[in-house]
């Protein structure tokens, strides 16, 4: 008997063990996701910001992550954007976007609401 309880208490350590390495790993997880909206949306700040401030209109931005690449980043303008040419901006805010995310995404998305 005196056996079995060791066996039993030695393959509960080992138990004890696996669930606080699973616990801190999810933790950890979860941590860098949490982390990666919070800079997610400190980046999309600062693309609305720069392109408000070089060219008169702030944007909506959109981002998303996926496995911890930068997916897509959506643009859109309140407003049809007439100050430049369509290419220009598009340039300009590529630009913005991979500046500020600090990396280049696999889709930019830009739009513009038109009032119907």
């Amino acid at each position: 008997m005196a056996v079995l309880t060791s066996d039993f208490m030695h393959a509960s350590s080992h138990m004890r063990k696996a669930v606080a390495i699973e616990v801190l790993s999810t933790a950890r997880t979860h941590c860098g996701q949490a982390d990666t909206l919070t800079n997610g949306f400190k980046y999309a700040n600062a693309v609305a910001s720069a392109i408000e401030q070089e060219m008169g209109a702030k944007p909506q931005v959109g981002f998303n992550w996926h496995n911890g690449r930068l997916a897509s980043v959506t643009v859109q303008f309140a407003e049809l954007y007439q100050r430049k040419r369509v290419n220009q901006l598009a340039g300009r805010v590529r630009a913005v976007v991979e500046t500020e995310f600090q990396q280049k995404p696999d889709n930019i998305i830009l739009g513009f609401r038109i009032d119907g």
